[in-house]
């Protein structure tokens, strides 16, 4: 007779862990208030200088200010509802203005962003030698204030004293020429900027990356457009956002030209048809719906630019 087999006792199971203990509730008050403190300065920051000003627009841009009786005394303020967004809607000078920025960003925007990445690749480049003394050339012209700018280029354009106008072929401060003459001067001050902005993208390339498109026997311009351009598209469409921004504020340039010009009118653009209504009409309620109008604008175009931006980066 076989001898009995004894089964094997399983061992007992291990007891699970205890869970750690939760954090008293003065602690978590603690850290509460150590969040609310930190936020504190950027909320009372946004409160006062974004959320008020903008509330007290829309709250504007439903009055308007009309003489009372036979005006001695003085302005009565009347609700007029949406009144004044038709007014700026309907108005030809406020469309255009819309048409004169319109072309103005179709131009200035490729051509800036052309020259500005050109240049940066370049900076980047092995060929270029003195880097931080081009970069700082190219910079310099952002350096310059924009009024001080504006008039140097007044008088560079302006017949009888500056050269420019006996040099190019149309008159840069006539009907046809202007809005290149102020493309000119916006590109010639924004460009160095985005230069910097895209040559401090470049330099977070990984240099391995680069080293192996040279191994697969790509050359510089190759590596350029399917190497470098793509890695930094991020930044591309974020400057391209605040680029589309910038044009619709456009408002030294003109404001400067108007000296030495008539062809500039007080509602160039949308920023001096604000301009115009505030501070030389006093129909704030007018500028008030008219500045509202032109932030909703702003606000889509950086949404639709940031959409196609997500879009292509998938």
């Amino acid at each position: 007779m076989s001898p009995a087999v004894t089964a094997a006792k399983p061992p007992a199971p291990a007891a699970p862990p205890e869970p750690a203990p939760a954090p008293a509730p003065r602690h978590r008050t603690g850290r509460r208030l150590a969040a609310a403190a930190l936020a504190a300065p950027f909320a009372v920051l946004l409160l006062c200088t974004v959320l008020v000003p903008i509330g007290y627009a829309c709250y504007l841009s439903l009055f308007t200010d009309r003489l009372s009786g036979l005006g001695f005394d003085g302005y009565r303020r009347d609700f007029t509802g949406f009144g004044n967004y038709a007014d700026v809607l309907g108005d030809p000078a406020a469309r255009d203005s819309v048409l004169h920025i319109g072309g103005y960003a179709l131009i200035h925007i490729p051509v800036m962003f052309a020259a500005a990445l050109l240049i940066a690749l370049l900076l980047d480049s092995a060929v270029v030698r003195l880097r931080a003394l081009w970069s700082l050339a190219v910079f310099l012209p952002y350096a310059v204030p924009g009024v001080i700018a504006g008039l140097i280029w007044g008088y560079l354009y302006s017949p009888g004293i500056g050269p420019l106008d006996a040099l190019l072929p149309f008159d840069p401060l006539g009907a046809a020429g202007v809005l290149p003459s102020i493309v000119n001067m916006a590109t010639w001050q924004w460009t160095g900027y985005n230069v910097i902005i895209f040559y401090a993208a470049l330099q977070t390339v990984p240099r391995e990356v680069l080293e192996a498109a040279r191994a697969d026997g790509a050359g510089a311009l190759r590596t350029a457009l399917s190497v470098k351009l793509p890695m930094i598209r991020p930044t591309v469409f974020v400057a391209l956002v605040f680029t589309t921004i910038g044009s619709l504020q456009l408002f030294t340039e003109p404001m400067v030209l108007r000296t030495f010009t008539g062809t500039v009118s007080s509602t160039w653009t949308p920023s001096l048809y604000l301009y115009e209504a505030a501070f030389v009409s006093n129909d704030y309620g007018r500028a008030a719906a008219a500045s509202l109008l032109l932030a909703a604008a702003s606000a889509l175009l950086s949404a639709l630019v940031m959409r196609l931006s997500s879009r292509r980066s998938r």
